[in-house]
């Protein structure tokens, strides 16, 4: 083993690998080699440290300094006064804004994992994903190694995933030892298991940082559940657009068959055990497990009517078992460590530790893991670091579009399956958008709904025809057309939605609108009766206006309208914008140097 004085930690995430991470990397070989040190400094590229929004991300140990924005103009100063002299580039830890004042990194980031757990992402941003070595260093496949040396029985393996008190973290939250119970019972000569890191919900990268940063966990996850039901393929049904992910976890597989700990005979146990890829086109429905199973056969990726569960009949109608990645990722920390242990983090039915996405008007976008019971309130000023600019903030937006919006008023709920449920929305994959003041939750619904109904695969009538309804019905309202009687039709057919689709995506699109009426009712009403969006970004409901005290007669504004609808006698007389002729682009309003331009 070749011994180093020095680790450089460098994110390869997707996120830092847009922002040139490989070009860091590159570059620091190159200085290493100049300056006679590639023999006591290691590279090391790691998977996400979290803090997306701050990269490319360099952690240097055994000193633990992170630098943050690295740039591969930065390397040879952190080569020569770090790694040669011993001194700390100071100015890659602190950054200056005009704003603020300064921004101490290594504050803010102690702020940001504080109150941090980190169980599913363990391993990210600590190990190199494309080394087998670095996973078993950090004691990788010892819960699977523990199970085959001390002999435990396929049901004592599920009796402990059921002690644990782990459900699943892919949306709907069922005990995870309760499906692979249901699965083991089945007698059958083929079962399967598969892996859903297809991912479709806006915002959320929480799977695809963990399949970058230790794709290992899952597959030893997935081995460790194969002896459970007794079967021997498993299926990681992974999105087409995430190549980072794809490639580390191909090499994972190999390095894993190498080791004998994919294929027959497993560690000598006599358990035989592979595992496939399949790569997903983009739908989102292919995230309905049904509909996935289908896609992995080659089929149109439909859902399909349950009973019977995949647990009895699934993929090539054979008992099957699904879960998502982070479940999974969590399944070899428990073999190793005991139920206790895990079920000792976490609220009375909510056990462990639960990954986000934050992202939205947050200081602080990144991936996090918090234990469950971590308040809104928690997560939002002490984890997130507040809203930028010390705006209000309004709501979290959870679950995705099969989710909904918690208010300011509830910001002190706890997080777990059932208060999110309580609150009108879901735990979902983990997705968490914060919104500030300036937002209008008409339009976060018109969004959320836009995306559904692209992405309905028009199986039944509910989904497919509803949500279209739904969706014409915000249009009309953001555009100013709207009536009260819309409110009404929209929530009658919300309800109807929910309960007559086939699939859980039909049936929870209706939330994102379900949940702004019940706690924003009130701009909707304004929206309809006033004609006003309080936050002006429905532009059918948007007027610019020049307030002719503040108007200085410049005639900048006019200039820079494109349909000439602004007139005015230059030093004379103030301007005037002919409403009707308007198209709201705001470019008046960037024109004018003092604010005599406003939009309401």
């Amino acid at each position: 083993m070749d011994l180093y004085r020095t680790h450089v930690l460098i994110c390869s995430g997707t996120n830092c690998t847009a922002l040139q991470s490989p070009q860091i990397i590159e570059t620091m070989e190159k200085q290493l080699k100049r300056h006679g040190l590639s023999n006591e400094v290691k590279i090391v590229q790691t998977g996400c440290f979290g803090l997306c929004d701050d990269g490319p991300i360099m952690v240097v140990y055994p000193e633990g300094v992170m630098y943050y924005h690295v740039q591969p103009d930065d390397v040879a100063e952190i080569v020569t006064e770090h790694l040669l002299k011993g001194r700390f580039v100071k100015r890659l830890m602190t950054i200056q804004t005009s704003a603020t004042g300064g921004k101490n990194y290594s504050a803010e980031s102690s702020k940001f994992f504080a109150k941090q757990l980190r169980i599913a992402l363990r391993n990210c941003g600590n190990i190199n994903p494309e080394s087998i070595d670095e996973y078993i260093g950090n004691d990788g496949y010892f819960g699977l190694a523990k199970i085959f040396r001390e002999k435990m029985k396929p049901e004592d393996v599920i009796e402990e995933i059921k002690m644990s008190g782990l459900r699943g973290r892919g949306g709907g939250g069922f005990p995870t030892g309760l499906k692979w119970e249901f699965a083991a019972r089945q007698q059958s000569e083929q079962k399967y298991v598969c892996c859903n890191a297809d991912e479709g919900d806006p915002g959320a990268f929480m799977d695809r940082s963990v399949l970058e940063g230790d794709p290992h966990s899952v597959i030893e996850a997935m081995i460790i559940a194969g002896y459970a039901i007794g079967a021997d393929q498993g299926y990681v049904y992974v999105r087409a657009e995430y190549p980072i992910a794809i490639e580390r976890l191909k090499i994972a597989i190999e390095q894993a068959k190498q080791y004998g700990l994919l294929g027959n005979d497993i560690l000598g146990s006599g358990f035989a055990f592979d595992i496939g890829i399949r790569l997903g086109a983009g739908a989102f429905v292919c995230g309905e497990e049904t509909a996935l199973m289908r896609s992995i056969e080659g089929k149109r990726g439909n859902p399909t009517p349950r009973p019977p569960f995949p647990a009895v009949k699934g993929l090539f109608d054979k008992p099957t078992i699904l879960n998502n990645v982070e479940t999974y990722a969590n399944i070899p920390a428990i073999m190793l460590k005991g139920a206790d242990w895990f079920s000792s983090y976490g609220t009375s039915r909510s056990k462990g530790t639960k990954v986000f996405a934050l992202g939205g008007k947050i200081n602080n976008v990144g991936l996090i893991e918090i234990p469950m019971g971590t308040t809104v309130r928690e997560v939002v000023y002490d984890i997130g670091g507040g809203i930028p600019d010390n705006k209000a903030f309004k709501a979290v937006q959870t679950g995705g579009p099969s989710g909904g919006c918690i208010p300011a008023s509830m910001l002190d709920t706890p997080i777990d399956y059932d208060n999110l449920i309580e609150a009108g929305s879901m735990m979902g994959s983990g997705g968490m958008i914060v919104m500030d003041e300036d937002t209008c939750m008409v339009d976060i619904a018109k969004f959320f709904l836009e995306f559904t109904v692209e992405e309905s695969c028009g199986k039944c009538a509910p989904c497919r025809i509803g949500t279209r309804r739904m969706l014409e019905i915000l249009e009309k309202i953001t555009e100013g057309n709207g009536i009260l009687k819309d409110i009404d039709d929209l929530e009658r057919l919300a309800v109807a939605i929910r309960e007559g689709s086939l699939c859980g995506l039909g049936q929870t699109a209706p939330n994102p609108v379900l949940s702004t009426l019940k706690r924003f009712r009130e701009e909707y009403v304004e929206h309809v009766v006033d004609k006003k969006c309080r936050c002006g970004v429905c532009k059918g409901l948007t007027q610019y206006e020049i307030i002719s005290d503040l108007c200085k007669m410049c005639g900048l504004c006019a200039k820079r309208c494109p349909t000439n609808c602004i007139s005015g006698v230059l030093g004379k007389e103030p301007f005037v914008i002919d409403k009707s002729q308007c198209i709201k682009c705001g470019a008046c309003m960037q024109a004018c140097k003092f604010k005599a331009v406003v939009k309401r």
